[in-house]
């Protein structure tokens, strides 16, 4: 896929946004941009966003921008958009992951169906892409009372992207980042979820393999 000149606008939380790097332009997106030759890197991402809304509208902070709830705020003149997001419905997400036949906001994968539909329906004739998640310290940990592991919200991403048939880039399988592993942890993602900026030099290459390949 030739990307030179065009305009890639980046769907996120916190990792897109670029906590834990030194700068903006040592994010990924900027990263990207440089290396691919593009005319802009839009960079959506916000800090503690989810996909999903939460039932309990009562907790306070970013996650009530839900990625659902954003699609109409990006540039209707981006050339490819991305979606990269989910690790944090996995660690604060209340509603239940729910199943591929859903359709509805009040589970993960129907709230991923409605956000991938909202993308088509505004960038039909635009390249769409998905990344999922990828490997955290803590990404079995059970929270909220669910019984979900992170692994499990990869799996739908991927499911979901398959039924709309949207490319994926699974970052969970191939990014060579899994802070589980001491020395990974300590050089690329110190607090075992967010990459500095070797870190974010590493999705960067992957990502450039990807996009090359579409």
């Amino acid at each position: 896929m030739e990307l030179k000149d065009k305009i890639i606008a980046f769907l996120g939380d916190s990792i897109t946004r670029g906590d834990c790097t030194t700068d903006m332009s040592c994010t990924y997106p900027e990263l990207l941009k440089k290396s691919l030759g593009l005319k802009e890197a839009l960079n959506y991402g916000i800090s503690g966003t989810l996909i999903a809304p939460m039932s309990d509208n009562t907790i306070p902070g970013m996650i009530h921008r839900p990625f659902v709830n954003r699609v109409e705020a990006i540039d209707s003149n981006a050339d490819v958009v991305v979606v990269f997001g989910g690790t944090n419905d996995f660690w604060v997400g209340d509603i239940p992951l729910g199943s591929i036949n859903d359709t509805t906001v009040d589970t993960f994968y129907g709230a991923y169906h409605t956000l991938l539909q909202k993308l088509i329906n505004r960038f039909y004739d635009k390249q769409i892409v998905v990344f999922t998640p990828l490997h955290r310290l803590d990404e079995t940990v059970i929270k909220n009372g669910t019984e979900y592991t992170l692994r499990e919200y990869v799996k739908a991403i991927k499911e979901v992207a398959e039924y709309y048939a949207i490319p994926v880039c699974d970052l969970y399988a191939i990014s060579g980042i899994q802070p589980q592993v001491e020395v990974i942890k300590e050089k690329f993602v110190p607090d075992g979820l967010h990459p500095n900026d070797d870190g974010h030099k590493i999705i960067a290459e992957k990502l450039k393999s990807f996009f090359n390949s579409l």
